[in-house]
């Protein structure tokens, strides 16, 4: 699964990327978050390589086939009850783990993430994915199409400028999230939890404050961030450090052990 272990000490650190991403694009976050504890990254599956293959199946693209995948890192890693930082389809992963499996999760971040697209299909990517050429020449190709966030992480998850993964895959993942919703294992959560949302968000309106409305665990705190996009780690870098340092400085079960 392209597990990495970026090293630091204490508990475990697991950052879960979004839909399209890569582990390694979290490695700006790694030097601060190694003061917090060991920080862990993988690749989740279809995510793994171009020239990796894997059949689309309902069970192979489930939520709880990934949940799976994250305890499974979890219980190998094995110094723990981890942390989980998830970005977007990460988000998920991360608080669906949470609900399944909570005597592996100590914490939560979940970024800009909702627990229901209903109605909404990836039909309308289906062009913007045809415009793309086989192999991007370079990062400022990259950026050209994508935008600077973006197109600097999009160059990142992929192996030497060529998709490191399938496009069908890719939208029958997200199209799950249209066809069922998280709601219960939103509910579920019994670990602190730091829910941070862009303002230019992909999270139907009015979600983030139902989730905070919902929300039944031990503590919630919900940070919206203005003028940041989707990808807010890299697009409001200082500002989310200082919610996820703050929330970390928090709990009682955040904290490193001495």
């Amino acid at each position: 699964m392209g597990l990495r272990d970026w090293g630091g000490s204490g508990p475990p650190i697991v950052l879960l990327h979004g839909l399209m991403g890569r582990g390694r694009t979290w490695r700006r976050q790694v030097p601060w978050l190694r003061r917090h504890g060991s920080v862990f990254t993988f690749d989740a599956a279809f995510h793994q390589g171009a020239d990796r293959v894997e059949p689309v199946t309902d069970d192979a693209i489930s939520t709880e086939r990934f949940v799976a995948d994250v305890a499974e890192i979890v219980t190998w890693i094995d110094r723990g009850p981890a942390l989980l930082i998830g970005h977007s389809m990460g988000g998920l992963h991360a608080w669906c783990t949470a609900a399944a499996y909570p005597e592996l999760v100590r914490g939560l971040v979940v970024e800009d993430m909702s627990p229901e697209f209903t109605g909404q299909s990836t039909d309308a990517w289906a062009p913007w994915f045809s415009s793309w050429p086989e192999r991007f020449a370079s990062e400022a190709e990259c950026v050209a199409l994508f935008g600077a966030v973006a197109g600097r992480y999009f160059y990142e998850a992929f192996d030497d400028g060529r998709l490191h993964g399938d496009v069908d895959a890719f939208r029958a993942i997200a199209d799950v999230w249209g066809r069922q919703d998280a709601w219960a294992q939103w509910r579920a959560v019994a670990a602190p939890t730091l829910l941070v949302e862009a303002e230019h968000t992909v999270v139907p309106d009015g979600v983030g404050s139902r989730m905070e409305a919902e929300f039944t665990g031990p503590e919630l705190a919900y940070l919206r961030i203005d003028g940041a996009g989707h990808l807010v780690h890299d697009d409001a870098p200082d500002r989310y450090r200082g919610a996820v340092e703050a929330f970390l400085s928090g709990p009682e079960t955040m904290r490193p052990s001495a």
